[in-house]
């Protein structure tokens, strides 16, 4: 009993009782008035067969007389369904009809009855009038006519009443029949309803507390709980995603700033601790400056990554032309994979219109550039800037391809992530932030990143929106 009454404290129990007796009341409110509408309409149909039958008497009385106005009163008493037909002297004593008893003071007054009466037939109870719940009540017109006699007119009411009657029966039927619905339909649908918000609660609960790898539970009916529930289920999978990068992110910057620092600071104990007259402190605080300048590098390349995912992307982007791009770029970067030993190769050939920001757009293509001269590097190498249209999805693709190694297709997805280095050692420069930078700066332009084989070697291919005409 607790139980049920605490499925009340519930929005939906409440909602229900609502619903429930906002309907009930509208029912009982239409039942009524149609009942009451049409118990007049009856009524009325009532008054207006009486009035005609007086009528029709009242022309028997002016051609023929009251003798014969009593004999077809009589004559008419005496039919199948008849109508009420009494008539008596001034003092009240009953002379011809179908009525043998009346509800006192009815034929005091000449003119429609103030309100229904009870009566008794031929061949009735008489102690039927004094019961008012069980006798029969009417609807009459008492006329007086010169010699003092009362002829009453007058149907009875019962149609009425049983219509009435019938009316509510049918009415307490049926909310009965809808309380039992209601309450089956609250046992079976919105009582799993609330065991689903229940477990979905639950789920919550634990995920509240920590345990990101909890889901919400879908049950399979495709309704809005489920949907609700997938839709929450997919914002969980990304925040445990943002987490678990989040701690590789801060893992990788402690690894890679606490090397660093740390040699800066056995340099300057070094330094400091040595004879003053053989001691290169020049060198020492050059060596310290470029390990400062590359903690700097790094954390510039997380700023920019940060204004990139953030910032840049409030602003308006520009239409710039990507082969002019990339020849600025081929001509900054000719001197120093030639210095590699490697040879840079430019097939771009324009103009490609894209929406886009130049600094970025140049900033990409540098980090893959300075990528390939560091991990592709082979004798005789060659490093290639091509370009291709794609006029089915609209796309301009950017490819930069070395003849190096590559990367295993196991890895192609993971080193585009944050600090992320396949060189576990970390013995060759780099911060593992360049593909990470690609990447964003490819999701503000609405493009990809994508990397594949070059056979020898690995191909970074970026994908641009072209520019709308």
């Amino acid at each position: 009993m607790k139980r049920f009454l605490s499925a009340f404290n519930t929005t939906a129990a409440r909602l229900s009782a609502l619903y429930l007796i906002l309907f009930s009341a509208c029912a009982v409110f239409l039942v009524f008035y149609m009942t009451g509408s049409a118990a007049r309409f009856l009524v009325n149909e009532t008054r207006t067969a009486i009035a005609e039958e007086v009528r029709s008497l009242g022309d028997v009385y002016r051609d023929r007389g009251l003798r014969v106005l009593v004999r077809e009163i009589d004559r008419r008493s005496r039919r199948p369904g008849a109508n009420l037909y009494m008539v008596a002297d001034n003092a009240g004593r009953i002379l011809s009809g179908n009525v043998i008893a009346l509800e006192p003071g009815v034929l005091d007054n000449p003119g429609w009855t103030e309100r229904p009466f009870v009566y008794a037939r031929f061949g009735d109870d008489l102690s039927v009038i004094e019961d008012p719940e069980r006798a029969p009540h009417a609807l009459a017109q008492v006329i007086v006519v010169d010699n003092g006699m009362r002829i009453l007119v007058g149907r009875d009411l019962g149609e009425p009443q049983r219509f009435r009657e019938i009316v509510r029966r049918a009415l307490i039927t049926a909310l009965a029949f809808m309380a039992a619905g209601g309450f089956l339909i609250w046992f079976f649908v919105g009582r799993r309803a609330l065991q689903r918000i229940d477990r979905v609660s639950e789920a919550s609960a634990r995920i509240v507390a920590g345990d990101l790898s909890g889901r919400l539970p879908v049950s399979g009916a495709n309704d809005e709980f489920d949907r609700l529930s997938e839709s929450l289920n997919t914002m969980i999978e990304k925040i445990s995603t943002l987490n678990d990068g989040l701690r590789d992110v801060s893992d990788s910057i402690a690894h890679d700033l606490k090397t660093p620092l740390t040699r800066m600071r056995n340099r300057a104990e070094v330094a400091l601790a040595g004879d003053d007259k053989s001691t290169d402190y020049r060198t020492v605080l050059e060596d310290m400056i470029g390990e400062a300048d590359q903690l700097i590098k790094v954390f510039n390349a997380l700023l920019l990554i940060s204004r990139v995912e953030a910032g840049f992307s409030k602003q308006k982007l520009d239409e710039v032309d990507l082969a002019v791009i990339a020849s600025e770029v081929q001509e900054l970067y000719e001197p120093l994979v030639e210095d590699a030993g490697m040879v840079l190769v430019n097939e771009v050939e324009g103009p490609l219109p894209i929406a886009g920001k130049r600094e970025l757009i140049g900033q990409a293509v540098t980090n893959l550039i300075d990528n390939a001269i560091k991990y592709g590097a082979c004798p005789n190498g060659k490093i290639t800037i091509s370009t291709s249209r794609d006029d089915a999805d609209k796309m301009i693709r950017l490819a930069i391809a070395d003849q190096g190694q590559g990367i295993p297709d196991t890895d192609k997805e993971r080193v585009k992530g944050r600090f992320v280095r396949l060189d576990e050692s970390r013995s060759k420069p780099g911060s593992g932030l360049g593909l990470s930078l690609v990447s964003a700066i490819m999701s503000l332009h609405g493009g990809k990143l994508e990397l594949e084989d070059a056979g020898p070697g690995l191909k970074v291919v970026l994908s641009f929106p072209a520019a709308k005409p």
